[in-house]
């Protein structure tokens, strides 16, 4: 059963999710970051459909378990697609975007094929595990790749101070989404995901509004002051 600290956290994030959207509308941004937006307005479309499902059925019902699963599974894409975006923001100057979008098929093609590989001897319930399987994997693949675009940036010299925080809020949820299911991996009986994984569900929304807010898209930052790059 959810209590009153879970339905707090939830409409939490979803008003978050919702107020990314329009702030990002009302900055004249969400054309320009259109992957994260959708992804925000996606996310806070799932909260109110998981509420429906949950109120009509219950929280151990197979109707609330597949919807999860599934736009869970949905959710994770699209959070992947976002970062490759942030990946044409930081190499708009090089005119690489085909071959950026030709690797973010292919390891999205490749992760999913590794989950299914991963499930299909499993017996019953194939279709969720692939679901869950397919989001443990891509926050992985996410967490990698997103440290991959912080090195860029570093050796880039890249100063756009909001497209800096994007990269640096993403960072730190695909880092504590993996801990979280490498947790659950490791140990069987952890628990502490039931409060953790909702509460991080707040901080992307909550930093990318913050972003669309506070930082104007001309800022700048100088990146020596973001980490020490040797010469």
């Amino acid at each position: 059963m959810l209590g009153s600290f879970d339905y707090l956290v939830w409409l939490l994030g979803s008003l978050l999710e919702l107020a990314v959207v329009v702030c990002a509308i009302r900055r004249k941004s969400f054309r320009r970051y259109l992957c994260l937006n959708l992804y925000m307005l996606l996310s806070f479309l799932v909260s109110v459909g998981r509420y429906e499902v949950l109120a009509k059925y219950s929280l151990t019902s197979p109707q609330y378990r597949y919807f999860y699963y599934y736009s869970d599974a949905l959710l994770t894409v699209f959070l992947y697609l976002a970062l490759i975006t942030l990946y044409l923001h930081v190499f708009d100057e090089m005119k690489v975007e085909s071959y950026l979008r030709l690797v973010a098929v292919l390891l999205l093609a490749g992760t999913a094929v590794f989950s299914y590989l991963v499930v299909q001897q499993s017996a019953g319930r194939i279709a969720t595990r692939f679901a869950y399987e397919m989001s443990q994997n891509l926050y992985f693949v996410g967490l990698v790749l997103t440290y991959v675009l912080w090195a860029a940036i570093l050796k880039l010299r890249e100063t756009r101070a909001r497209l800096i925080q994007l990269v640096l809020s993403m960072g730190i949820y695909f880092s504590a989404f993996a801990a979280t299911f490498a947790l659950q991996n490791m140990f069987a009986q952890f628990r502490m995901s039931t409060y953790i994984v909702p509460i991080v569900g707040c901080l992307l929304p909550l930093a990318w509004a913050y972003s669309f807010t506070r930082i104007d898209e001309d800022a700048r930052i100088v990146p020596a002051r973001l980490a020490v790059v040797p010469r």
